[in-house]
Formats: C-alpha cells, sequence, structure tokens
C-alpha cells in the first residue's frame, strides 16, 4: 500500500512520467484525481486490480479542470465505473457533459491529427453522475474529507483538493511543474504553466498562498508526482510568474511576439535549471521542456491580449 493510500499512476500520456492520476483509497473504497485521457482508462483500471479494488469500488472521479490531459479521459472512465460520480468545477460541468465547445477549443491549440492521436474521441458525462463542487466542497470517501477549493490562474475551471489525512494538496497545474528528470541534488524544479487561455497571473499568486495556508507538506501534481520542499518551490513558482509577466510585457509589440515570448521563456527555464544543478545539460532541458516553453508562449500571448480588451472596456 502507499503511503496514506495514495497510489501514482502514470496515465502513459505524451511519455513516462510526464502525467499522472491518483487513486486515493480509503476502507476499501476508492476515488481518483484527475484521469489522463481515453487512451489512459487501461493503466487506472490497472491499477484499481492490483490494489484488490472492483470498478464498483470506486465512488469518485475528481477532476482539478477540463483540460484533456488531466480530465479527457472521464467519460470513459465513468462508462467503466458503475458507481462514481464525477466531482467537478462549476465551471467545467457543462464541458463535461457535452464537451463539443472543449473538443473545438483544444482542436485550435492542437490541431485535428493531434487530437485524434492523443486524446481519441472524447466522452460525454451523463448530468446525473455530475456533482459540481463549489469553493470548499467536501467529498466524503468512507468519512475521509476531500476539500476542493477554488484555484484560478491557470484555467478559471479549476480546483485544488485538500487531504488532511496526507497534509497534501492534489494541485492539477496550479502548482506549475515539476517533471522528475529534472530533480537535482537541490530537490524538485518547478516551473508554472501558462498553457492557453485563461492564465491569469495575480490570481495565480493569490491560489498558490490559499493552498499555503494550510501549512502542507506534500504537493501531489499531475505533472509529475509527489513533490515537498513546498516553501522553497512556492518562492520559485511567485518569482517565474513576476518574470513570465515581465516576458511578456518586454515582447509584446514586437514584430514577432511569439518567437520572443519562446526564446525569453527558453532562456529563463535554462538559467534557472543550471543554478537548481539539473543533471541535464541544455539540449536535455530544452527537449523536457519543449511543449511547455511553446504551450506557455501561447498562454502569455492570450493573457496579454485579453488584458488589452479589458483595458478597453
Amino acid at each position: 500500500m502507499s503511503e496514506h493510500g495514495i497510489h501514482t499512476i502514470d496515465t502513459a500520456f505524451q511519455r513516462d512520467h510526464f502525467d499522472a492520476a491518483y487513486l486515493i483509497v480509503e476502507n476499501g473504497r476508492g476515488a481518483f484525481v484527475d484521469c489522463g485521457t481515453n487512451y489512459s482508462v487501461p493503466n487506472l483500471l490497472a491499477r484499481l486490480a492490483l490494489v484488490g479494488l472492483a470498478p464498483a469500488d470506486v465512488d469518485w472521479l475528481l477532476v482539478t479542470h477540463v483540460h484533456l490531459d488531466h480530465a479527457g479521459g472521464a467519460g470513459a472512465l465513468m462508462a467503466e465505473l458503475p458507481n462514481a460520480r464525477l466531482v467537478v468545477h462549476p465551471r467545467g460541468a457543462r464541458h463535461m457533459i457535452d464537451p463539443s465547445k472543449l473538443i473545438a477549443g483544444a482542436t485550435a491549440v492542437y490541431g485535428e491529427a493531434e487530437m485524434r492521436r492523443s486524446y481519441g474521441e472524447i466522452q460525454p458525462v451523463p448530468e446525473s453522475r455530475v456533482v459540481v463542487a463549489e469553493d470548499g466542497h467536501v467529498v466524503d470517501l468512507q468519512g475521509r474529507e476531500l476539500v476542493c477549493i477554488d484555484t484560478p490562474g491557470h484555467a478559471r475551471h479549476h480546483y485544488c483538493v485538500w487531504d488532511a489525512r496526507s497534509r497534501g494538496w492534489f494541485t492539477g497545474d496550479t502548482f506549475g511543474l515539476s517533471y522528475r528528470e529534472l530533480d537535482s541534488a537541490n530537490g524538485p524544479f518547478v516551473l508554472p504553466t501558462s498553457s492557453p487561455v485563461q492564465f491569469e497571473p495575480a490570481e495565480l499568486k493569490a491560489s498558490i498562498a490559499r493552498l499555503l495556508a494550510r501549512d502542507p507538506q506534500w504537493m501531489y501534481l499531475t505533472h509529475y508526482g509527489r513533490v515537498g520542499d513546498v516553501e522553497r518551490l512556492s518562492h520559485d513558482l511567485y518569482a517565474q510568474i513576476d518574470a513570465m509577466v515581465a516576458i511578456a510585457r518586454d515582447c509584446d509589440g514586437g514584430p514577432d511576439r511569439h518567437r520572443c515570448l519562446a526564446e525569453a521563456l527558453r532562456a529563463l527555464y535554462l538559467e534557472r535549471a543550471r543554478v537548481h544543478g539539473c543533471p541535464l545539460d541544455d539540449a536535455g532541458v530544452e527537449k523536457v521542456l519543449g511543449m511547455d516553453i511553446e504551450l506557455n508562449a501561447q498562454g502569455l500571448a492570450s493573457w496579454l491580449d485579453r488584458d488589452k480588451r479589458q483595458d478597453r472596456l
């Protein structure tokens, strides 16, 4: 049994140790937190069997937000879990019930071919099985309370889940990305994620502060796994959010804004990786972070454009 009944499951999305789902087991009942894509469902069901649970023993699927690497497989997984209910943010519920707009938005970012390759056909979840988690909503897993709090900044349809038993947060993307390949003698390396289209830096910093207010010991990240050293990592995230905002402002209005954003982000992360003592050389770090650099550049551009529209109102 994993510590505190929490099992980390590699969803096998994109590469090994990139995308995690979690299974929490309490008194013979289970809850999943995030689920990866349609192609992740066999891995989740296999882990259930490995810990001695049947699909009918799962009571809950909590999706921190509706981005497809976290919730794309929710419909397919729920079809395998006869007694489970889906817990989702109020802003995300309609996209789980009718995923057409979610699919259209993701296709605009990734393209049709990548959508088919990485995510497959997104299935709806019956409305009768959907539970909307307002700020402070408590999920009861055999007396073990899992508390959902609203955490915008990465996405407006994002919540994080507090588990007092482990003194840990299931953070989705709110507490950033920490890939194990970049760990060093100084501990985990972390960076914020501003992927399109709802990055809000001030709100993200406020959400991180809400997580810290409970004095957590652990953060259970979707990308990837459990990390400690929470105070240091939070300072790293705050500093990088500020640096990303400065990069966005500096690149705005230039002849090739996207290229400027991507190059400046690459330089930021490479410098921080060197200071952290990451074991990979620059080419290795770029290989690990290449997709995130691209998505963060797109997300910063979306934030700049939205900020300008709001200024004109």
